[in-house]
């Protein structure tokens, strides 16, 4: 059996499949400091002047975070105006874009219709020439005839 200050060691057995042993404490001495008391240490009594720093400590902190909430709030919204608003802007050049090109088309279409318009009077007052130029050989053929 080993000793070592307060405690001592007995070995019970040895086997293949490990070692065992008894450990003995002694019995602590009156007058030995004890370091782990077994009541909870005594808390020293809190002053009212304490609690009321501790009160306005506690309100401080729910404003300053009230605070940051409201300021975040107030930077999604502004955030969200700022979407909202260039989408709308965004929304309307694109408007103005497509009136643009439709009128342009309905112009080009305006101004193919009336030269289509235009070449087929000409072609008509072609054929009228025409016939009517056939139409004074006859006559002159038919008087000759005649």
């Amino acid at each position: 059996m080993d000793s070592c200050g307060d405690i001592q060691v007995k070995e019970l057995s040895k086997r293949a499949s490990g070692q065992a042993f008894e450990v003995i404490l002694s019995p602590t001495s009156p007058n030995a400091k004890v370091e782990f008391p077994l009541s909870p240490t005594k808390k020293k009594e809190t002053s009212l002047d304490e609690i009321k720093r501790k009160l306005e400590a506690a309100e401080e902190r729910r404003r300053s975070h009230e605070a940051e909430v409201l300021k975040q709030l107030a930077e999604k919204r502004a955030h969200e105006k700022e979407v909202i608003q260039k989408a709308i802007e965004e929304h309307c050049n694109f408007s103005k874009l497509v009136e643009e090109k439709v009128k342009q088309k309905m112009e080009a279409n305006k101004e193919n219709r009336s030269a289509r318009m235009a070449a087929l009077t000409e072609k008509f007052k072609e054929k009228d020439k025409k016939l009517e130029e056939v139409r004074k050989n006859r006559e002159a053929i038919k008087e000759t005839e005649a």
